[in-house]
Formats: C-alpha cells, sequence, structure tokens
C-alpha cells in the first residue's frame, strides 16, 4: 500500500460478523458458491457503468470492453478476479463492505441458531453476495477505483473476516475492482483452471459479461520470436445474455443456473416461463417462481421486483412497478425496446406502456401458477404452503384476478383428518350436493380449533364439508372475497345462518316460536352477562355444545378482534351475541334455576366455555376459574 497515512481499521457492523462467522462454519457445503456471488458482482458493476455512461460517456472512455479476469496461483494458493466496471470510492467501499445495506438485517441475524443445516438454508435464503469470499479464504485483499475519480483515489481494502478490516488510500491506474482470495488450507483445491473453468461453466455461463482466463499450457501458441511463452486470455463463457438467446437453445441447466444468478438463492427454481412479445409492444421477459421464500418474504416494504434492461442495458434492480405486491416473491428479467435508456422509477409510474406490460406479465404468473397446479399438483402444494399466504393478498389488491387468484387457492376442510390435505374452491364445488348453494367456511387460529369449532356442529350432523382457514390474512381477505363460480361464502360463525334444506323462511317463524317460549332464559342470560353480549338467541347451529358466541355478518371474528387490538389496532366497538342450545341438559338446567346468583355463575361460566372454543383468550380468567370451582363443589356436595 503506498499511502499508510491514510489507513485506518474499522469494525464491522455487527451483523456482518455475525454473518461471516456463521457462514464459515455453515456453507462447508456449498463452498463453490463464492465464485458465483463474486462473478455476479463483477458483472452487477459493469452493468452499472454502462448505465452511467449513457449520462456520461467518458466515463467509458478510457476501456470500453468490459469484462471479468480471473486468475490463480497454485503456489501462492491465490485466486484473483478482476473487472473493469464502476468500481468504488473509500466511502462507497467503507459502506458496502463493512455493513449490509439491507432492510431486514437485524431480524435476519436474530433467526440464525447456530445450527449449521439451519443456518445454511437461512443464508441462501438471505443471499451471501461479496461476504461469500470468506468461506474458502482465510484473507481478502480489495484494490478498487471509481469510474471518474484519479488514480491517486485508488482504495485498498484487506479483512481475515474476524471483526475488523483496513481500508487506505492507493493509486490505482485502472478503474474497476480487483479481488484477491488467499485460500483457507482446505480449499487450495479452488487454486486450479479446470476447476474454476467448471465452476464459471456451472454459474456464469449466461451472463452478459464475458469471463477470461489464461489458456492453459498446452493451449498457448508457442513461444514468441525471444523465446518466451506467450500469455493469452480466452473467453470461457458465451457472454451472451441469456434471455435474448431462443428457448430452443437454452438447457434446464442453464435457466436454473441463471435464476441462481439473479436471485443468491441456492435451490432450483419450481418454474419459469420464457417469453418475447412484439407488437405495439416489444419486450422480453423471463419469470421465475422459487421454491423457498426469502427471510423477508412479509415485509411489505423490501426491495422487491424483476431486474430492468432497456434494449439489453442494464437499468435498475428491484423495478417493482411491473408486478403486483402479491406477486412480489417473483424473480426475474425484464428487456424493453420501448422504454428510454434515460428511464428512472419516477418515469416508471407515469409511463402508459407499463400499466400493459404488468397485466401481462401478471396475467403471465398466474398462467405459470394454474399450468403448475394441473401438471405437478405435489410441487405446487409445496409452493401454496411457502406462498400462498401473500397470494391471497391479490383478492383485495387485484379485484380484475379474482376469480384466477382463487381457482388457485387451497384449503383444509372439515371432513379431512389431516390439514395438510388441501383442495382447491373447483374441488369443493364438485363434491357439494345438488342442492347446496353456498361454500362454506370457517376461520381458527388452528385447523383443529376450525374442525371442533362448536358452529361446525351442525354440518358434522348434516354431513355438510366446511373449509376450515387458519391464515391470520383469511379473515381480511374473505371480506373481500364473495362469490366464486357463482357460489357465495358463508362463513358458519357468522350473522343468522339457514341451511340450503331448510327455507330461510320456516327456520324464522320455528326460531321465533322457541324464543318466544324461552323468553325469559333468554332474557335473564342478556341481564346475566350484561355487556358482553348484545344478545340472547336460540341457536339453529348447535348439537352437543349448550352455547357458543356469533358475531354479526361482516364483521371481524372475535379471535381475530382480539389479536388485532392486541397489535395495537383500533377497531370500532363490536359485541358478539350469545346462541344456546336448548336441548342440552346445561341450558334445561339454567331455566329451572331460582337462585339468581348461582344463575349468573353459570352465565359466566357459559360465556367463558363460548370464548374458549372461539379461541379468545378471557377478560379475566381468575374469575371464570374461581367461578367454575364454586360450580364443581356445590356438584360434589
Amino acid at each position: 500500500m503506498s499511502d499508510t497515512a491514510t489507513t485506518e481499521t474499522l469494525g464491522f457492523q455487527t451483523e456482518v460478523a455475525k454473518l461471516l462467522h456463521l457462514m464459515i462454519h455453515s456453507l462447508y457445503s456449498n463452498k463453490e458458491i463464492f465464485l458465483r456471488e463474486l462473478v455476479s458482482n463483477a458483472a452487477d458493476a459493469s452493468d452499472k457503468l454502462r448505465f452511467e455512461s449513457l449520462a456520461h460517456p467518458e466515463l467509458l472512455a478510457e476501456d470500453t470492453e468490459l469484462g471479468i479476469w480471473i486468475d490463480f496461483d497454485a503456489d501462492a494458493h491465490t485466486i484473483t478476479l478482476r473487472d473493469n466496471g464502476i468500481g468504488m470510492s473509500r466511502d462507497e467501499v467503507i459502506s458496502n463492505l463493512g455493513t449490509i445495506a439491507r432492510s431486514g438485517t437485524a431480524d435476519f441475524v436474530k433467526n440464525l441458531s447456530g445450527d449449521q443445516q439451519k443456518d445454511s438454508h437461512l443464508i441462501g435464503q438471505f443471499g451471501v453476495g461479496f461476504y461469500s469470499a470468506f468461506v474458502v479464504a482465510k484473507q481478502v485483499d480489495v484494490r478498487t477505483r471509481r469510474a471518474g475519480l484519479a488514480a491517486s483515489e485508488g482504495v485498498f481494502w484487506s479483512s481475515q473476516g474476524e471483526g475488523e478490516f483496513s481500508v487506505g488510500t492507493i493509486e490505482r491506474a485502472q478503474r474497476g475492482t480487483e479481488i484477491v482470495l488467499h485460500l483457507r488450507d482446505e480449499a487450495t483445491e479452488y487454486a486450479d483452471g479446470w476447476r474454476l473453468r467448471g465452476i464459471i461453466h456451472k454459474y456464469a455461463e449466461h451472463i452478459g459479461i464475458p469471463v477470461y482466463m489464461l489458456k492453459t499450457q498446452d493451449e498457448t501458441q508457442g513461444d514468441d520470436e525471444k523465446g518466451e511463452k506467450e500469455v493469452a486470455w480466452e473467453a470461457i463463457n458465451q457472454a451472451a445474455a441469456l434471455w435474448t438467446r431462443p428457448r430452443t437453445e437454452i438447457s434446464d441447466d442453464e435457466y436454473k443456473a441463471f435464476y441462481k444468478h439473479i436471485s443468491h438463492d441456492f435451490s432450483d427454481p419450481a418454474t419459469w416461463s420464457h417469453n418475447k412479445v412484439e407488437g405495439k409492444l416489444e419486450y422480453t421477459s423471463l419469470l421465475y417462481i422459487p421454491t423457498r421464500a426469502p427471510f423477508d418474504l412479509f415485509n411489505r416494504e423490501a426491495p422487491k421486483g424483476l431486474k430492468l434492461y432497456v434494449q439489453r442495458v442494464f437499468i435498475m434492480d428491484d423495478a417493482e412497478q411491473f408486478l403486483p405486491l402479491y406477486l412480489r416473491f417473483v424473480k426475474g428479467v425484464i428487456d424493453s425496446n420501448d422504454l428510454p435508456l434515460n428511464v428512472s422509477r419516477e418515469i416508471l409510474q407515469s409511463n402508459p406502456s407499463i400499466e400493459t406490460i404488468r397485466s401481462t406479465l401478471t396475467k403471465r404468473v398466474l398462467d405459470m401458477l394454474a399450468k403448475m397446479a394441473e401438471s405437478q399438483p405435489e410441487s405446487y402444494q409445496s409452493f401454496w404452503d411457502t406462498f400462498g399466504a401473500v397470494l391471497k393478498e391479490g383478492v383485495v389488491e387485484d379485484h380484475g384476478n379474482q376469480e384466477k387468484l382463487a381457482s388457485l387457492f387451497r384449503f383444509a376442510s372439515s371432513r379431512q383428518a389431516d390439514e395438510k390435505q388441501n383442495l382447491s374452491l373447483d374441488t369443493y364445488i364438485s363434491q357439494m350436493p345438488a342442492d347446496q348453494k353456498a361454500i362454506y367456511y370457517v376461520t381458527a387460529e388452528s385447523f383443529q380449533a376450525g374442525r371442533q369449532s362448536p358452529h361446525m356442529e351442525i354440518f358434522r350432523k348434516k354431513d355438510i364439508d366446511v373449509l376450515v382457514m387458519t391464515d391470520r390474512v383469511d379473515e381480511w381477505m374473505m371480506s373481500w372475497l364473495r362469490e366464486y363460480q357463482g357460489k357465495s361464502f358463508v362463513h358458519v360463525g357468522k350473522g343468522d345462518l339457514s341451511l340450503d334444506d331448510v327455507s330461510a323462511e320456516d327456520q324464522k317463524k320455528a326460531q321465533e316460536t322457541q324464543e318466544a317460549e324461552h323468553g325469559d332464559l333468554l332474557k335473564r342470560l342478556k341481564d346475566a352477562l350484561g355487556e358482553q353480549i348484545t344478545e340472547a338467541k336460540v341457536s339453529s347451529r348447535l348439537v352437543d355444545s349448550p352455547a357458543c358466541l356469533v358475531v354479526a355478518e361482516g364483521d371481524i371474528g372475535l379471535a381475530t378482534r382480539q389479536m388485532l387490538e392486541a397489535a395495537g389496532q383500533k377497531l370500532p366497538p363490536s359485541k358478539p351475541r350469545m346462541e344456546v342450545n336448548l336441548d342440552h341438559a346445561l341450558i334445561k338446567r339454567m331455566e329451572v334455576e331460582t337462585d339468581e346468583s348461582r344463575f349468573k355463575a353459570l352465565s359466566t361460566v357459559l360465556y367463558g366455555q363460548a370464548a374458549l372454543a372461539e379461541g379468545m383468550q378471557l377478560k379475566d380468567p381468575s374469575l371464570f376459574v374461581g367461578q367454575l370451582n364454586q360450580l364443581l363443589a356445590q356438584l360434589l356436595g
């Protein structure tokens, strides 16, 4: 280093230090990933230089042929990777190599458990980038200069990945970045030309930047006139952007490798779609459905979107304008011939072509999922288990595709013993009795809670299947999804219930007769429970249970309301009504109870039981337990 006066030693961001330690010890089975990540970063640096040169052509003037050069020294156990891309300034080096500039990093680190197998999977979800170099290197040296800065503003960075790094100013004639990896003893196998070539062919065959390596000794052209060996660099990848090639010329392995390049995921994608659109608008899209969710999937503010190219020039990562938010798990590339090269996020927001492309890409993704559901049901079930809760957001955000989205949904049902045995709405409808006009469902905290809910008793008796929905988003979603294939949705625990085999008028008359006959009991219940309920009514739902709580049609379920209020959300006031089963022994006993204090205690216990059956938490558990114990003591004499 030529200028030691400006050298300083700094500490890594806490999250980086933890991540480095865990990566070094967790990625033991994926060591070769380091080269994929470093080549990917170098390619991104070239893309960014091309983009900046649109406004500042002088940045490219000194060296117009962009590339990535890889060399190694088997004796010194080093690998050197160099690019002539955008490079970094001193501040950028400290920021980019000393911190992880990514939202949710702290939450990510909290989830790391120290278990190698689990953490390897989680790190794969996060993306490892530059820090993967330390999986194979005991020391990493970086020399870089940002395009447009003077040669005297080069930067040297070095670290052994153990909590701190050194950074200083150097003289550097070339723009771009050079990384030297000093390999660990157990990773010296990578200082080998054939091994490095194999990894490049596996992971970087598809990128649009040539990757060069020196020809092996038996490939050189012989000695020159002075009797010295010639040094020749050769491109070892196709250096053609994969999405620009015809689909018939691209293998599945190449598609999978490209997915890993753009997503930094270790796993293969579940499926993909590669299309070229010509006509009024011309663009090419390559879209992937992942098999694993990123750790920040449910953070709606996290970066998401497609890589945007215009006429094969990289414009931006995470162009979120081309897909709705509920499809934020989709990875891929879009390359447009119609957008201006100086396009920005603001221009994308106002460009009329974007909405057309967005609509087409959205339908393409939904068609991909429909095709997977039909031809690969097991793979689709795995997708649904991973991304289903996010896809449900589309019911609210994308009204035009509601029906298509609903056809992709999968739910457990009351006839199934296992919540994993999901069925589609089409399957549910095909299995309905001919006279059933509605799709019945219940929302609950868990499958067993929903399946055993008191509201389900009349449906079990009549052998009517009920969908059991357990995602926290379900109740909100169903407030927007009112019907499917002409069948309305009916929540079995809300409002007045009228089954298809009994006319609403007949049921209403029967209920009015019963309530007139037992009006005194219903009034005493209301008086005993006071403001906890709106009214007490005779139930048409119950068969085995003495009572249940019912909220109004269109209101939020009791357990969901309690959860939202606990999270600090203010909701409009709402109280349930209590419905009682006149055939139950407890209700019959209460009807003849003359001691009002005992009747009130029984009423409190009855309400508590009904609330617990709904998955609610009691406001005063000690009162409930005390009165229950008192009644048991009286029963025991």
